[in-house]
């Protein structure tokens, strides 16, 4: 299972800000401060800075400090906050200038409710913000959306991307030039005080419909347009990896997820544990009365958040509108800013469903510097609630997409929308079209593509991955390796995948050939697959290393600690048909011929491990048939143009195989039966991060050598590797019957960030502890069956291959993770099976990792 955090088309999408020069705006008016109360000194949250005269401003964050930064010149800025005297300040136009506000405190008498600002001491006992806060938590169930029996409203979705905080000098840079009539779409609307580029945007107007019992959604897209990026990247995996990022905030939960991070809401229910509430105002919103509740981390660096909620004066404590942000304390890559804004309509009497749904994010390395901004923001109209439509109208695909919806034309967005695009909007659909069409961007794009993905792109074909073409391993030694793939521009239909390699020592030629049919009228690599797949593959292999396929001799893996110098030359033909479902649920059927024949110092041998060469076995064969069948439940990925990457949640993930090995099928010489079970699963536990938890077992019925065992997972790499035993030998156990545990927490930061230098270096604390159990029947033991093959022994005989005995292999590790935001360090100690030779109580393991 490989687990890669972050996809190809993510890092596309913010590696403009993240790596392209960045300049402080020219001329701009930039006033930076910190608010403070008079009498203690203590710093003020939540005080709002108005510029006077201007439609923007800022709010001080948790520990008081602002900043406002415009184009548009200003003079003076209103600083209030209730319970204190109002302040204006003088702010000279077109100069960055610091300024330290005082503010008096001022007792304010309300209605209902008595405002004394300036206790020191928090407490949960006898606050009536709690108490407010906690009436919120008792009827969160009555007023989610989800308790209704049914709705079904009208969806407007706009997703868009700019380039943030940019400057007049990068706009006049040489290597700009040819793209300059793309800053016709400059915007400063949606960020206050820094000019935005459009591009990207995705619009959709659909109809959604829920049924609570028994459970049921749909949505029905009516219309979609969004801009094209199929020349470079899967528009669709574009699309699914930006719903990941930004889906639906549900305040009502006790936590959701952004960013791939989980956040604890204000209303949860442990939330007063966690968070401190204050009482700021009353005030009417459309007729209603409501309180006006700030609220903030207890602790500054959790993965919490801060804001307002408008909780409505009345039996129902429902909220009327919430706004929240990120402190800039939390953990967060690449983050500068994160806000939601969302607005609740009364539907019917004591019924309040979100009509609004906004989600912000600017993306960058440092404030000053370019970025990337993002928003997702969700219009729901024209509610209808408690009449849910028959069963069969919930069957089948949860999104329906009709071919028309991509068929819309102007008057239909102009009708639909729920209010106009501003100018930058409407211009980046042809700006971002025309951009593709300018060859200096397509060269700059195809590069890109190479760097990252590792392939050249050349229309029907790509060459790669670029990071095979050469490897070395004792074996083979220095190994030259050349191939590609076709693309979905050759035909959408079937992919046909083939490379081919020499190694300089053994002077011996490897290659692969392979291809996928689509049997379901889609494309090859388009969701639910029905794909017929083809191969043959000659290619060397160590015994208990799990790698991909065709990607063996991947160069950064070619640097092993120990021996590594026993290896299989395999010769492989594969059929199988794959089938997806609209649930998720899925299943493989194959059939494999497989030839191993040992290689370096592995023999086959039933007398005497390494014998006289007339006594070794040259090769074995295998003709085995499959049945894979897995259940991914809400499971979301990321599909590339010929990959997929999956983007893990809290739901599990259950698979399981059963392989049947033949007598006399395609040359098979043992009868067998393997079957194995997994499952995956991530638990989140905010703020103290998350943990992933994989259950495996597996049995094999029959007789067979140690080849065909179960041989477990082993890495002799300096790569860390998730699925493996990082400080085991390659074929040091095999078992007939084993289960394993794996637990990695990822505490994100929780401790880390309370010591000033790890959250200064926005270091994050990983552990993670392996548990193998496993077994062997005395009729696969070589010294009761004189027909099967020896254990591999060194030289003196003292043994290399072990069953695991009665007691378990285990080892555990303690690790920095985000490291430079981009790796993983981790100390491992191993507790068992010490006494093996060449083998090491600790190691330290590095891996990449990109991560929010």
């Amino acid at each position: 299972m490989n687990r890669i955090t972050l996809t190809i088309s993510s890092i596309v999408l913010i590696g403009m800000s993240l790596f392209c020069p960045a300049f402080i705006l020219a001329q701009s008016t930039t006033v930076h401060g910190i608010v403070t109360d008079k009498s203690t000194g203590e710093p003020l949250p939540f005080v709002n800075i108005l510029v006077v005269g201007k439609s923007f401003g800022a709010v001080t964050d948790f520990d008081g400090q602002f900043t406002i930064q415009s184009v548009d010149p200003y003079t003076k800025i209103k600083i209030s906050l209730l319970g204190y005297k109002d302040q204006f300040k003088d702010v000279d136009a077109h100069r960055s200038q610091n300024m330290n506000i005082a503010l008096q405190k001022e007792a304010k008498e309300l209605k209902e409710i008595t405002v004394k600002a300036g206790k020191r001491k928090y407490s949960n006992k006898n606050n009536p913000a709690v108490d407010l806060i906690r009436e919120v938590i008792a009827h969160k169930k009555e007023n989610r959306k989800e308790d209704v029996a049914a709705y079904e409203c009208e969806r407007y979705e706009k997703v868009q991307f700019a380039v943030s905080n940019l400057s007049e000098k990068f706009k006049h840079r040489k290597y700009i030039k040819k793209f300059q009539f793309i800053f016709d779409n400059v915007d400063t609307t949606k960020l206050a005080g820094k000019e935005i580029l459009p591009i990207y945007l995705r619009e959709t107007k659909s109809d959604f419909y829920y049924r609570k019992d028994p459970s049921g959604k749909k949505e029905i897209v009516r219309g979609t347009q969004k801009v094209n990026f199929e020349r470079f990247f899967d528009n669709d995996g574009i699309s699914t990896f930006m719903n990941y990022l930004y889906q639906d905030v549900d305040i009502y939960r006790n936590n959701f997820e952004i960013l791939t991070n989980r956040f604890m809401s204000p209303v949860a229910d442990a939330a007063p544990l966690f968070y401190r509430y204050y009482i700021l105002d009353t005030l009417m919103i459309d007729s209603m009365k409501c309180i006006k509740l700030g609220f903030f981390p207890r602790n500054k660096e959790d993965f919490l958040l801060q804001g307002n909620l408008y909780i409505l004066l009345d039996s129902t404590y429902a909220i009327r509108r919430d706004e929240m942000e990120v402190s800039t304390e939390i953990n967060l890559n690449f983050v500068r800013e994160l806000k939601i804004n969302q607005d609740f309509a009364e539907i019917e009497k004591h019924e309040w469903m979100i009509s609004k749904d906004e989600l912000s994010i600017d993306f960058g390395i440092a404030k000053s510097r370019m970025g990337m901004f993002g928003q997702r923001s969700v219009t729901s109209r024209n509610y209808v609630l408690n009449k849910p439509k028959a069963d069969p109208f919930y069957d089948g695909d949860g999104v329906v997409v009709p071919d028309s919806a991509e068929k819309r034309d102007s008057a239909f967005w102009e009708r639909e929308r729920p209010e106009e695009l501003t100018k930058s909007e409407k211009g980046v659909y042809s700006s971002i079209d025309s951009l593709q069409k300018v060859p200096a961007f397509r060269h700059a794009m195809s590069i890109f593509f190479l760097l990252f993905a590792g392939y050249k792109d050349f229309g029907p074909v790509e060459l790669g991955p670029v990071n095979t073409f050469y490897s070395y391993n004792p074996i083979e030694g220095v190994r030259l390796r050349f191939g590609g793939r076709t693309t979905r521009t050759f035909s959408k239909v079937f992919n046909i995948e083939s490379y081919g390699s020499y190694g300089l020592l053994d002077e011996r030629w490897k290659y692969y050939v392979g291809t996928t049919f689509s049997l379901g009228g889609k494309s090859f690599n388009e969701w639910p697959l029905r794909n017929l797949k083809l191969s043959y593959q000659e290619e060397t292999r160590i015994p208990g290393q799990e790698l991909q396929f065709v990607q063996e001799d991947n160069a950064l893996l070619s640097i092993k600690r120990g021996d590594n110098n026993k290896m299989l030359y395999n010769r492989i033909f594969t059929a199988e048909y794959q089938r997806e479902f609209l649930n998720h649920f899925s299943y493989t059927v194959g059939i494999k011929s497989l030839r191993q024949e040992p290689a370096g110092t592995l023999y086959f041998n039933s007398k005497d491990y390494y014998g006289s060469p007339e006594s070794r076995v040259p090769w074995i064969h295998t003709g085995e048939t499959s049945l894979d069948i897995r259940y991914a439940p809400h499971e979301q990925f990321y599909q590339g143009k010929n990959y997929r990457t999956p983007m893990y949640n809290e739901y599990p993930i259950i698979e399981a195989l059963w392989t049947r090995g033949w007598k006399g099928l395609l040359y098979g010489e043992y009868a067998y039966d393997k079957i194995s079970l997994s499952l995956y699963k991530r638990v989140f536990v905010p703020p103290f991060g998350y943990t992933d938890v994989i259950l495996e077992g597996g049995r094999i019925f029959g007789t067979v050598p140690y080849p065909l065992l179960a041989i477990h997972r082993a890495n002799q790499t300096y790569s860390y590797q998730l699925q493996s035993y990082n400080l085991m030998n390659f074929l040091e156990f095999v078992s007939d019957r084993y289960v394993s545990l794996n637990v990695d927490h990822f505490f994100n930061g929780f401790f880390f960030n309370r010591i000033p230098l790890f959250r200064l270096l926005k270091w994050r604390e990983v552990a993670t502890v392996k548990v193998l159990y496993g077994a062997i029947g005395d009729h696969n033991l070589p010294e009761n069956n004189p027909q099967l093959f020896k254990f591999p022994v060194l030289q003196n005989g003292v043994p290399l291959t072990y069953t695991l005995e009665k007691k378990p292999y285990i080892e555990a590790s303690v690790g920095i993770a985000n490291i430079f935001k981009l790796f993983r360090v981790d100390l491992i100690k191993r507790f068992s099976y010490l006494d093996h030779p060449t083998v090491s109580e600790f190691g330290v393991r590095a891996r990449f990792k990109f991560d929010f």
